[in-house]
This record gives C-alpha cells, structure tokens and sequence, in this order.
C-alpha cells in the first residue's frame, strides 16, 4: 500500500485519540525515516554497520582491491591492443580522477559508497570546446536520487546543489551501483543487526568485568525494623560497588548472614562465542567474500587459502570491475570510440599467488600451438615481440608453424 507522507504520519502517530497509533516496528515508518528495525532491535544504517568489524573489514576489503588495482584504456590495433596514452580518459582513469584525488582514491570511495547505500556517484567535468571528459567529483549518495526518463526508459540523475536540484543525464554521471541497485546493508539487514546486538551484549558482559550477574541472600530474615532494614542493604550495596570497581581486587566481605550466589551462564551465554563466529560467516555471504579474508580462520589452511583468494577474485571482484568498466565506457567514451577503445583492470598482483600454475597453462598452450606467444604476453598485458603471432612449438627443434605442415605422405 503506498501512502502519502502526511497520511503515514496520521497513520503512524495517530490523527485522533480513537486512531491506533503505530508501533515502531511497522514496516510503514521506514518510509518516513529510511530505516526499517530489524527483529533483533537493531537499527541497522550504514553508519551502525560499519561499526560491526566483519562489516568494516568486508568494505574496506572490497574497496580498497578496487583502488589498489591500476585501469588503463586500451585502442585496438592490428597488432593486438595498446594503451592509448592520449586520450583525456587514460588519465582520469589511471593516474588521478581530478586534481585533488587519485583514481584509485575515486574508486575506493564510489565503491564504499555502493557497497553501504547502493550506488557511487560521480560527475564528469568535460572541456568546454571539445566535450572531452576532463575530469571525475564524486557526489555524496544522499544528495543523487536516480530516476528514469519518462519516454526512453534511460536513467536520470537528479542532484541536490547548492542552491537547486538538477537533473543529468546519464552520460554526465558516472554511476557504480551495488547488486540490484540496492546496498548489501538492506538486503542482510537482519545478520548484521544480530551481529551488532552480539557486539553490544559482549561489551555490557566485560563491562561487568566479564561476569554475569549474582544474586545476594540471607538466610535470616531482615530485620522489622525499615531503618535498620534499608541501612543493612545500603551498607551491602556500599561494600559489592567498592569491590567491583577495583575489578574484584577488594575482596567482598559480607556479614549479618548475608550470601553471595554467583549465576551460572545460561545456554546461549554457552554458545555466545559460536554465535558470534557464525555472524561474520552470514556477513561473509552478504558480502561475497571467503569467511578467511574477514579473519575467520576456523576453516583456512595452507592448501585452501590460495584457491579462496582465487574465488575471491572470480566471484567477488569480477562482477565489480565489470561494473566499473561499464560505467568508465558509458561516460568516458563517444559511441564511435566503444567500437575500438575499452578499459580493462590490470589483475596480475591478485593472480601472482598461482603464478606457478599460470606459467605451467601457458607454457602448455604454447606448446599445444593453441595460443601464440603475442596472445600469452597480451593476456598478461605485455608489448607484443617480433616473430611472436606464430603458433608453433618452441620446444622443439623442427617445429613447424600451424598451417604450413607438409601433407600427408610428402618427402
């Protein structure tokens, strides 16, 4: 049911003494403050998530690969792909997005920013005689409110200045939108809020100095008389305050028949250490990263680090460098040159961890005349050689290049 804000507000706060009011974890009140509570009691904003560390580490993680990882634009050629150093892009996109931030800082931040609220904005600045792109600003998420054209269906960017709101088109907003067009906060809303209570009860229970309440009795009635009654609790109360604040050093004297009983951990106190393994393995899947790389190593080895990284990059980041690919090609190029032009992110650093197996497949592929050595050397983003776009076996003497053997039966 959608309502206006006025009607949600009457709904919510009531508009008469006989209107039910709403309670506060009626789905309707997160229209009003953009902040739904979650079973647990938790209200979870980017803000309050971040301050959860499997939440932290998975953002910082995710964003700052991105930015570490260097993107050139490439131009096709007859001789395979070059950088093409002089378009205005290459600079934006490798070296520094404006004149106060790097491009790996822009895409650190646009990143953070998808990652926590659903979308990174930026906006292109182009010079004035030739519409070439000049230079990247990132815009603050809450000021970006993403709309369609009402005929073409192409998005639009309506941007709060100043003085005005502003509506751009999509090739003047350089858009990285998160899964959905919708931060990985809302959709394991309920995870991260556990999350957090876990956080929040830990931080009570050491407060305590790291034991659970007690209960303190006396066998003998206390006494008819209320004055000596209340002094004989006021002293008690005095002495165990005494004590706990010097963190249980002073010792806790009791007299009069008064006895100190201290409580047994309940069931879940038992396992509280288990739930709170299992919540950075449930933000772990939120997030797509492997449990390790949050530091959860109950399951990390030697052997299966190596692979976990590997499907870190394949099933985490890739979908990602698509995003940031897409969204450089629809701002940063003209249409004519996305026939020949494209941005690619330099991945070696990530795949050096199985250098070994990638320089046994090559070497194979080489040797089977599958790929020739041009083919291996652009794929990790190497200059082409001379003599090197022959398929032919290197490690053989008498190797012959593919499609001049000798037919069958020839002297």
């Amino acid at each position: 049911m959608n309502l206006s804000l006025p009607n949600i507000l009457k709904k919510a706060f009531g508009a008469s003494a006989g209107q039910k009011a709403l309670p506060l974890n009626d789905p309707a009140l997160s229209e009003v403050f953009g902040v739904r509570q979650t079973y647990s009691g938790a209200a979870v904003t980017s803000r309050t998530a971040i301050a959860v560390p499997a939440v932290l580490q998975a953002v910082r993680l995710i964003s700052e690969t991105i930015g570490s990882l260097p993107c050139k634009l490439y131009r096709e050629t007859e001789a395979g792909k070059e950088a093409a150093k002089d378009h205005s892009a290459y600079r934006i996109t490798h070296r520094r997005a404006n004149e106060w931030t790097g491009a790996g800082d822009l895409r650190t931040r646009l990143t953070a920013d998808a990652l926590l609220h659903g979308g990174g904005f930026a906006r292109i600045v182009r010079y004035p005689d030739d519409g070439r792109p000049f230079e990247l600003i990132r815009i603050k998420p809450e000021k970006v409110t993403p709309l369609e054209d009402d005929v073409t269906g192409a998005p639009v960017y309506r941007v709060s200045e100043a003085t005005d709101t502003r509506d751009y088109p999509f090739s003047e907003i350089l858009h990285v939108p998160s899964f959905l067009g919708t931060s990985p906060l809302s959709h394991g809303r309920e995870a991260i809020g556990i999350a957090s209570v876990l956080e929040r009860h830990a931080a009570q229970l050491f407060k305590g100095g790291a034991r659970p309440p007690a209960v303190i009795h006396r066998e003998k009635a206390i006494p008819s008389d209320v004055a000596v009654g209340e002094a004989s609790v006021k002293s008690l109360r005095a002495r165990f305050q005494a004590s706990s604040a010097n963190g249980f050093d002073v010792p806790l004297i009791l007299d009069d028949g008064w006895q100190y009983q201290q409580m047994a951990f309940s069931s879940t106190d038992s396992q509280f250490l288990e739930n709170r393994v299992e919540q950075i393995n449930e933000i772990a899947r939120i997030f797509g990263v492997p449990p390790h790389m949050l530091y959860q190593l109950d399951r990390a080895t030697w052997s299966n680090a190596e692979q976990m990284a590997a499907s870190f990059l394949q099933l985490c980041l890739r979908p990602w460098l698509d995003r940031w690919q897409d969204a450089y090609a629809t701002v940063l190029l003209t249409e004519e040159e996305r026939d020949s032009h494209y941005f690619e992110f330099v991945i070696d650093d990530l795949q050096r961890a199985d250098s070994a197996a990638r320089a046994e497949i090559f070497s194979k592929l080489i040797a089977a005349r599958v790929m020739t050595p041009n083919e291996v050397r652009a794929a990790m983003n190497m200059p082409p050689l001379p003599g090197g776009d022959e398929l032919a076996n290197p490690y053989t003497s008498n190797s012959t290049p593919a499609g001049n053997e000798p037919p069958k039966g020839a002297a």
